[in-house]
């Protein structure tokens, strides 16, 4: 829906926020955080990865937001044999021996890719498009994808039998990696009491597709100083090795740093943080307030820094 200025849009904004908040927590205990993220991508049109072990409601977080958001939903469970076509559709005769294209999963707007390092590269490519283009191309036709459209993934990464890791050009699609930890005592004692309870909740639909569009336009209209942009920019080249701005620590530790997708994801989800702040223009608090989820997947570390136990997370961290 139009909003009379960009203020408002700002504020009504904020008041979906909170609502998209109060309807997850009605089944989704604990992860803050999390949901944060989850809304902060979907306002910015990025997708996310969800890295965690078994049983910390990746799947369920992510069906709680569909619910919430009133757009279609496909889940898509990452098995092994599972074929590009399985994804994307294909082409079959109808009844009159023409070819006729039937749709796949990806059709949707909100995509749950479920234990996606559990399918090989081929399948998992099967995505790459429609990720960055929005759109998917079968038999050299090309067919659109109706907006807005998020891929939201999940990954096991405790099991290394049977699972392909992402290659980086995939993990590069992703605006946030997002690490899922266990529940503090007190959250998981109140989930064990929801779970266990014969009591059922109602997420209601508090978002449309359409204010989901005007709010991810509005992101991009929140103005940036320029010192902001310099730091993400930086940032990000602090983590290039022996490259002209690269940091010691990233020669030291780092064999490969963050790419352009790195800067501009942070300058947009600053933007969004911001407005979930009540601000109307982000600060370099905001943007080191979303660096750790957007950077985490995007350097890899080098020999050196495995061997001495140096973590990704200790290396960013240094870098802000």
């Amino acid at each position: 829906m139009p909003y009379s200025s960009d203020v408002a849009a700002a504020e009504a904004l904020t008041v979906s926020y909170q609502k998209l908040k109060t309807e997850i927590s009605k089944v989704v205990i604990g992860q803050d955080d999390t949901v944060r993220l989850l809304l902060t991508a979907i306002f910015c049109q990025g997708h996310c990865l969800l890295v965690g072990v078994p049983g910390l409601a990746k799947t369920l977080l992510i069906q709680t937001i569909a619910g919430a958001l009133d757009l279609d939903f496909n889940r898509i469970q990452f098995t092994p044999d599972l074929m590009p076509s399985d994804i994307l559709g294909s082409e079959t005769l109808d009844q009159e021996r023409n070819f006729k294209f039937i749709k796949g999963p990806i059709f949707a707007n909100i995509i749950l890719a479920d234990e996606i390092n559990r399918t090989p590269p081929k399948t998992q490519a099967a995505l790459l498009e429609a990720m960055q283009e929005y759109s998917v191309t079968i038999a050299g036709q090309k067919y659109n994808l109706d907006r807005p459209f998020f891929v939201l993934a999940t990954q096991n990464p405790i099991e290394q039998e049977g699972t392909y890791p992402l290659p980086e050009a995939q993990l590069d699609r992703f605006m946030f990696n997002i690490y899922l930890d266990y529940p503090s005592y007190q959250s998981e004692l109140d989930i064990v009491r929801s779970t266990t309870s014969d009591k059922k909740y109602d997420v209601q639909r508090v978002i449309t597709g359409e204010e989901i569009r005007e709010f991810q336009h509005l992101v991009r209209r929140v103005p940036v100083v320029d010192n902001v942009i310099e730091y993400a920019v930086s940032l990000v080249h602090k983590t290039r090795p022996n490259t002209e701005k690269g940091s010691p620590d990233a020669n030291l530790y780092l064999e490969w740093g963050a790419g352009p997708r790195a800067s501009q994801a942070l300058i947009l989800a600053a933007k969004c943080n911001a407005l979930l702040n009540g601000k109307y223009s982000p600060d370099i608090e905001d943007v080191r307030a979303v660096a750790m989820p957007i950077l985490r997947h995007r350097v890899v570390r080098n020999f050196k820094a495995e061997a001495e136990g140096i973590s990704v997370e200790q290396l960013i961290k240094r870098l802000m």
